[in-house]
Parts: structure tokens; sequence; C-alpha cells
């Protein structure tokens, strides 16, 4: 089914959107913008971003320069985000104040130019063996579904003939509008012009920090200390259909409680808008025109998916975010204006440490029935005298080893929230190189001997912790003094490259509960 092409001649909306008044005054755009994205609250560390369904927010504040007409009028805010939450806006500047509020009418588009051209007549352009033609119709049909018109033939259904059909509009019908606006209204006792500050709130963004940690050629003197250079990028998302060019752009870490759910855009519609041929292969009757389209429905909750393959990265010279308490939460300014695009992902450098002092350790929990493969674990003391010392938000982690003049992938993993002085614990998935065996032998109905080997096929040295799912009491007979950890037996040793190391210890079981009488 061919997709119908839809023709606009030129014309200039001046409506108010169903807001009377005597005059009515419209701001193109924004002075100057600020843009401040809160994380979605809800999506954990580990999780992508979702460029389909961006649970996050923004506060957008602009400034702009409006003429205001005396008495009473209507001031058009256009070019305000798609997804603004019309109830949050405050309007700051104006000498009387604001009566009234609205969030104007239908975005314009295919499907709403066509729903609201029902009844009217249009231009219908048809074209055969590069030949077009043109003559007046009348629109007959709703855009969902055939699109049917009357010509002076009759009924007739678009694109189910020999030609390529296509309707040129007279101009935009009232209430469509090529930007979403939000209008208030004003009453000032003389005119003048005013410099005033609009800030609102508007669903459909998110960000999180990404971190790509290389560790550096060779380790330390001890088995598993290494350094690492400590690299974050700021991952900015939206879905707004609108831009934000040359903003003062903030981003906020840490989870803001918001007691109210994502509410419907009112400019956005998933809908899709094609026309289909309902007739009959060889012909047939013509359907005759179904009554006139109901009210259009709600908005749809969930605005299209963004293009997944526009992503930016800035770089050629990299300045920092710079990082600001807010409350209890942390803010990282980025240092440079930059672009928040509609429909858009880009990058801008958060943090840079150079040879952080890094401890790579293999860690598996051990419980009773068995040990898992140990996974690799990557950790730092996020302190001043450590190469850290700073908030660090939640978000993927990326780790690379150096080799030579190439710096290859080992895994990707998460961390959570850091604040300062915390250790920075970053796990990742199980490795080859270093096993794990647990031996069990019963030697009463409650008495079992335990061995536990690990194996490092490294050619170096490595660092193994084993924490012990199992209640101390009920652990005896080491074969080496074991240490403590969050309340629970830690085994820790050192593995020497293409070696061993055992643990042998018995579990004395509790007896079962006597039955009662």
């Amino acid at each position: 089914m061919r997709l119908l092409a839809l023709l606009l001649v030129a014309s200039a909306f001046a409506g108010t959107g169903g807001v009377q008044a005597q005059s009515v005054q419209t701001s193109a755009g924004p002075d100057s913008v600020g843009v401040t994205i809160y994380r979605a609250p809800n999506r954990d560390a580990d999780q992508k971003i979702d460029l389909g369904w961006l649970g996050g927010y923004a506060l957008i504040t602009e400034t702009r320069t409006v003429t205001i007409p005396a008495g009473r009028a209507v001031i058009r805010f256009e070019g305000v985000a798609s997804g603004i939450l019309p109830e949050s806006a405050i309007v700051t500047g104006l000498p009387a104040g604001v009566r009234e509020k609205n969030l104007d009418g239908d975005l314009l588009s295919a499907a709403s130019l066509y729903s609201r051209g029902f009844a009217r007549p249009v231009t219908l352009r048809r074209t055969r063996d590069g030949k077009t033609v043109e003559e007046r119709a009348v629109i007959r049909s709703g855009p969902a579904g055939a699109a049917i018109v009357e010509t002076e033939r009759g009924i007739e259904v678009l694109n189910c003939g020999p030609t390529e059909d296509a309707i040129a509009y007279d101009g935009v019908p009232e209430g469509l509008s090529a930007k979403p606006t939000l209008s208030v209204e004003t009453e000032s006792p003389q005119a003048g012009t005013a410099t005033i500050t609009l800030s609102y709130l508007a669903w459909g963004f998110d960000w999180q920090a990404n971190y790509v940690a290389t560790l550096r050629d060779g380790g330390g003197t001890a088995a598993g200390v290494r350094t690492a250079d400590l690299f974050a990028w700021v991952t900015l998302a939206s879905t707004d259909m609108t831009s934000f060019a040359d903003a003062e752009t903030m981003v906020v870490a840490g989870k803001v409680n918001r007691t109210t759910g994502r509410t419907a855009n009112p400019f956005e519609s998933a809908d899709s808008f094609e026309f289909k041929c309902y007739l009959p292969e060889g012909g047939g009757g013509i359907p005759p025109p179904p009554p006139p389209p109901p009210p259009p429905p709600p908005p749809a909750m969930m605005a299209p998916p963004m293009a997944r393959d526009e992503v930016v990265v800035t770089g050629n010279r990299v300045r920092m975010a710079v990082q600001e308490d807010l409350g209890d939460l942390k803010a990282y300014r980025i240092p440079d204006r930059t672009t928040v695009a509609g429909k858009a992902q880009k990058q801008v450098a958060m943090l840079a440490k150079d040879a952080v002092p890094v401890r790579i350790v293999y860690a598996s929990d051990i419980g009773f029935g068995g040990a898992p493969q140990p996974q690799i674990v990557l950790r730092a003391q996020n302190k001043t005298s450590d190469g850290l010392g700073l908030p660090l938000p939640a978000g993927p982690v990326a780790l690379f080893e150096r080799q030579g003049e190439r710096s290859l992938l080992i895994d990707e993993s998460s961390t959570d929230d850091k604040a300062v002085g915390e250790e920075v614990e970053v796990k990742f998935p199980a490795t080859a190189n270093v096993t794990v065996e647990q031996k069990r032998q019963q030697v009463t109905p409650l008495r079992y001997a335990l061995e536990l080997v690990v194996r490092n096929a490294n050619p170096f040295a490595v660092q193994f912790e084993g924490e012990f799912d199992i209640d101390p009491p009920l652990m005896r007979k080491a074969s080496t003094t074991l240490g403590k950890k969050d309340g629970r037996n830690l085994w820790t040793v050192t593995v020497p490259g293409n070696g061993s190391r055992t643990l042998t210890y018995e579990v004395q079981l509790p007896p079962p509960p006597k039955p009662r009488r």
C-alpha cells in the first residue's frame, strides 16, 4: 500500500488556540535557555537508557523578550518542550502577572491536517505517466482507513487506481500549530516590553554516567595492585521533539521522588497515518462515505522511538563537568553551552582521573552446597588521597586493559551512586582463569569435612576472597585463620601464578528440632 503524499499550500497560522482575547502576541523562541535533567528514578544502574521510553524529566528555564499590549491580551510561547507539564509552568516578569494558562491545540501533522480537513474543499493532484492534473475535491473520510473524497464525478477512493494521488490544502486550520505552544492571558494597564522567565517541567528526558576504566601495563608490588585511568561521560538523551540550542545544561544525580506519574504528551502520537485501498481486485463498488470522524482520542502515553543511531560525541577540546551541591543531591554543570537536541542522544565529558590505585580481586560466595566461579572485582577508595575524592553517579562501567599501543575490552558492568569516602566496588562476570572447587565428605550424620581448592591459570599471582554464606558458629577447624566481612567468615589468600591454594574446614550442622508432643 502506498502512503498518501500530503502537499501543504503556504499559509500562516494566526489563531489563539481557542483563547479569545483582544490582542495576540507571539514569542517565537527563547533568548536563552537552561536545561536541568533528572535521571529516571526507577532505572537501576545496570539498566541501559530506554530510548523508546525515557522515564526521567527536565526543568526547562527560558528567558524571553515579549511585547505586552495594553488591556487583555494573549501571549503565545512557541517552541516549548512537547512533553511539558503545563501545571508546572511559572511565568515571572509580567507587569500584571498571569490570568490564565493554556496548552494550545494540536500540533500540525499529516494526520491532524487531514482530520481537520473533513468536509472541506482541497485540491486533488493526480499523476499518471509523468503528467499531473489538478481538480477540486471535498474530503469525506477520517485519517484512518481509506482516503475517500468527493469530486464532480462522485465518491472516489484515493490511491486505488492507476494514478498517484496527493492532496494540497488551502491553508492550516485554526488551532493547529507548527510548534508546541503555551499561551498565557494577561491584563496590563499599559503597553510595553518585558523580559520574562518561563520555567516548567517536561517529561521525555534522561541521563547517566558512562565510565571507562583502563588498566595500565604491569602490576604493583603485591598481587592485584594496579593503577587505572578513569574517564567518564555524561550521556544526555531526549525523546522530545523540541531542541534547545546553546543551552546551559546541568544533570542531577540521585533519585528525586515524584508522586505523579508521566502525563500524556499532548503533541505526540504513536498513531500511524497510512491510507489503504479496500477495493477488491478487478474493481468493485465504492464504499459509502463514513460518518464524520469522532473526536480525536487522548494522546498516546508513549512518544515514538527516537532514532537510535543519532549519537553525537563532543570531543575536540575536553572540558569536564563541574560538580556542585544541590541540597543533599549532586549536580554536574556542563561548562560549555551545549545543544540538547530533540529525539537525540549525545555525550559530554564528565571527569578524568589518571593513575588511580585499584585492586583486582577474584571473589566468590561460598555456600555449604558449593562455590560458584569467581568474579573479577575492581576496588578503589573514593578519597582524594587515593586519586578520586568526588561523588560518582551511578552508571555503566567498561573495563579495558592496555596492551602496548592498544586498549582491549575486558568486560562491562555498572556501579551505584558512590559518595566521597566510600569504597567503590565494581563486579564483572566470572572468569575462566581462576577456578574454585569444593569437595565435601560426610563424617557423621551432622558433621562434614570440606576442602576448598582455588586454582590460578594466569602466569601472575592473584588475590582471592572467599566469603562464606555459612553461619560462622557452624564452621570449625579451618586450616588457616579466617577474617570477617559484614559478619561472615572471609578467606583471603594470594594464589601464585599457575598455582593453587587449599582450605580445609568442617561444618557441624545443628540437630533437627524435636517433634512436639
